[in-house]
C-alpha cells in the first residue's frame, strides 16, 4: 500500500512487516533499531543503557533500556542445541559481598549456574547460564537436563545436589575438592574462568546495577557474547541478532519491568522538549552518490 504496509485478504486489516517481531508497533525508525543493534554486538564488552542513549541521543533513558532487552530476549535461540562430550558444572553467586555466611549459604545474592563445554586436548566451547532459586537436586538437574545432552559426561564437585544425574544418563565426575586441599579452580577452570568474567563484566559495563528480576537477561547476553567469542568479524553476531529478533514476538515495556506499578498522574511533558533521534536514513534530496556515473 501507499504507506508501506500490506494488507491482509483473510482479516481485511493493514499489517507491517514488523508486526509479531521484537520491533512490534514500535514508532522509532528501523535505522535506530539496527543501530542499536550494531552498538551492541560491535562493542567487545557490550553496551550500557545509558551509554546507548548517550550514542543515539536519546532523551528517555527507559527507550534505550528497553530496545536493549529487547534485543536480549532475541540473543537465546529457540531449540539451541545442548552441550555434549565433557561438560564442567558448578554454581557462582551475583550480588557483592556477604557476611556471615558460608559455603552455599546466601541471603541476597542471586544464584548462577554455569556449564561450560570442553575441547579435548585444550580449550572451552559453548556455555550456558541460568539463574536458580536454591541449590537442590530439582533445580540443578533440572538445568543440566536443559543444557547437555543425555550421554555426556558431567564434571562437578561432591555437592549432593548433583546426585541425581547419573538416573538421567549422564556420566558424572565427582570431584571431593574438600578432600584435594586445592583451590576449586584447579579441578573446574572452566566454569571459575566463566564466572570470573561474568563477574567483570556486570561490573565493567553495567556497574553492577542489575537487579535479580532482570539477572536472566543479562546471562542470556553473555552467553551470546561467548559463545561467538572467536567470530572473526562483528558484522556477523550483528546479523544473528537481527535474524534472531524476527523469530521472537513482540516485547511490551510492561512486561520487562519488574513489579510494575501504574502512576497515579500522568506524567506531564517537560517545559524545554528534547528532540527526537533523527533517522539515520539518507535524506531523498541528497541522493545516493555511489550511484551517480
Amino acid at each position: 500500500m501507499g504507506d508501506g504496509r500490506f494488507w491482509c485478504e483473510q482479516c481485511q486489516r493493514r499489517v507491517s512487516v514488523t508486526a509479531g517481531t521484537i520491533f512490534h508497533r514500535t514508532r522509532t525508525p528501523l535505522t535506530i533499531w539496527f543501530a542499536a543493534a550494531w552498538h551492541a554486538t560491535s562493542a567487545k564488552n557490550g553496551v550500557s543503557a545509558k551509554t546507548l542513549q548517550r550514542l543515539l541521543g536519546f532523551g528517555s533513558y527507559q527507550t534505550a533500556w528497553t530496545m536493549l532487552h529487547r534485543f536480549r530476549t532475541a540473543m537465546i535461540r529457540p531449540g539451541r542445541d545442548r552441550l555434549a562430550g565433557t561438560v564442567e558444572v558448578d554454581e557462582t553467586y551475583v550480588g557483592g559481598v556477604e557476611k556471615g555466611v558460608r559455603g552455599r549459604q546466601t541471603e541476597t545474592k542471586s544464584i548462577v549456574v554455569i556449564a561450560v563445554e570442553l575441547i579435548e586436548p585444550k580449550g572451552f566451547g559453548r556455555v550456558r547460564l541460568r539463574r536458580i532459586p536454591g541449590v537442590s537436586g530439582d533445580s540443578l538437574v533440572a538445568f543440566v537436563r536443559d543444557a547437555v545432552l543425555p550421554g555426556a559426561t558431567v564434571r562437578t564437585d561432591a555437592w549432593k545436589g548433583y546426585d541425581g544425574l547419573p538416573k538421567q544418563g549422564y556420566d558424572r565426575q565427582r570431584i571431593n575438592i574438600s578432600a584435594t586441599g586445592d583451590p576449586a579452580h584447579v579441578h573446574l577452570p572452566a566454569v571459575h574462568r566463566v564466572a570470573s568474567l561474568l563477574q567483570r563484566w556486570l561490573l565493567g559495563t553495567h556497574q553492577g546495577a542489575v537487579e535479580r528480576g532482570h539477572l536472566q537477561s543479562y546471562l542470556d547476553e553473555f552467553a551470546f557474547r561467548f559463545n561467538r567469542r572467536s567470530s572473526e568479524f562483528r558484522g556477523l553476531l550483528f546479523r544473528r541478532l537481527l535474524e534472531q529478533a524476527v523469530e521472537v514476538g513482540p516485547v511490551t515495556y510492561k512486561s520487562l519491568v519488574v513489579n510494575h506499578v501504574a502512576k497515579k498522574k500522568k506524567p506531564r511533558p517537560p517545559v524545554k522538549r528534547r528532540a527526537r533521534p533523527t533517522s539515520l536514513s539518507i535524506d531523498p534530496t541528497v541522493g545516493r552518490p555511489w550511484r551517480n556515473p
